[in-house]
């Protein structure tokens, strides 16, 4: 995933299925190239790559 569709989804009241390491996801916040996720499937946090990222 890229930075710009990052904003869009950020942007937009529309829910986004999100996953990082096939686990699904909600993106808390982004800061450069990282993202600061919550798994959906529990409570943990993590700073990933956008990169990282995909629909």
């Amino acid at each position: 995933m890229n930075l710009e569709r990052i904003n869009s989804i950020l942007n937009n009241d529309e829910k986004h299925d999100i996953f990082y390491d096939n686990r699904a996801v909600w993106i808390q916040g982004i800061n450069q190239q990282m993202a600061k996720v919550g798994f959906i499937d529990n409570f943990e946090e993590k700073d990933v790559p956008i990169s990282d990222l995909y629909e």
